[in-house]
């Protein structure tokens, strides 16, 4: 080493969890006071009849993909997986070019089935743009629609020009629209988040703790079976995530202790915590 180089200090700090997740065991939701094992036995009971829901939906196919995207944005759409498939490869099969001119409809469906690897074309939203080859601008009348139009988008290929056309106006629109005072508050939430973050772009986790809240307050669209589903859920795995943290934590703790690793980063809640954005489903 030359004179006057020296080696620089990381000076990392110590984790700002600390030893929390080894002294605090992971409590009960005090909204259920429900043991942990009637909490399982009440999902599976739970899980049993939304697939029933699932299965009683062919008649209408809106209602079919709303559930579909209701389970998955809550964050239990992993307990029926093989449900979904079959039901979006039949919805596909039948009919893969996309008909109807419902935007809610036609954008939700478009979304699915590209965010489940089915090849659709982006040429169905032409059936929204006016003679001079513009979105007509009474779309913005439909909030659902546009926001699902506009959800739609972050699934787009370079091939889909369309999409970055449609993205611009429903943008547009939708910025409007959250300034409306006479809008219903349930679409207002929904507008300002989608603003702030894409669903594409979130992460699963945190976003079905944030749609709870939206679904349950939403009287037009709320299924109560889907919603204690999705809280008894997301309090088990809660339970299940802070166990594997503290145990993560005690293997941490023993290793750190009898190797002294001076210049190692202590940061393993964080790196389970990164885990977690793509892995948290119980089978995991």
């Amino acid at each position: 080493m030359e004179d006057g180089i020296g080696r620089q200090s990381a000076g990392y700090t110590p984790s700002v969890w600390g030893d929390y997740f080894i002294k605090n065991q992971a409590p009960i939701s005090s909204t259920t006071q429900k043991t942990e094992e009637w909490m399982r036995e009440r999902v599976e009971e739970l899980v049993r009849e939304v697939k029933n829901l699932l299965n009683n939906t062919y008649e209408d196919e809106l209602q079919c993909l709303e559930l579909i995207d209701s389970l998955q944005r809550l964050g239990v759409g992993y307990h029926f997986e093989e449900e979904i498939d079959k039901r979006l490869r039949e919805i596909h099969h039948h009919n893969g070019k996309i008909e109807g001119n419902d935007l809610q409809a036609v954008a939700l469906k478009f979304r699915l089935l590209r965010q489940h690897g089915y090849n659709v074309s982006s040429d169905v939203f032409n059936k929204y743009k006016d003679d001079e080859g513009k979105f007509k601008n009474n779309l913005a009348n439909n909030v659902r629609g546009l926001l699902s139009l506009y959800e739609a988008c972050f699934l787009s290929t370079h091939e889909d020009d369309i999409l970055d056309e449609a993205l611009n106006f429903t943008k547009h629109h939708l910025q409007s629209l959250s300034k409306d005072d006479q809008l219903d508050s349930t679409l207002k939430i929904l507008i300002s988040h989608a603003l702030e973050l894409p669903l594409h772009r979130r992460i699963p986790r945190l976003g079905a703790r944030y749609y709870m809240r939206v679904y349950e307050q939403d009287k037009e669209k709320r299924n109560e079976i889907i919603l204690e589903l999705a809280k008894l859920d997301f309090n088990l795995l809660q339970l299940l995530h802070h166990e594997e943290a503290r145990s993560l934590s005690i293997w941490w703790e023993e290793i750190v202790h009898d190797a002294k690793f001076i210049f190692s980063r202590d940061r393993i809640v964080e790196c389970y915590f990164w885990t977690l954005t793509t892995y948290f489903e119980l089978q995991y």
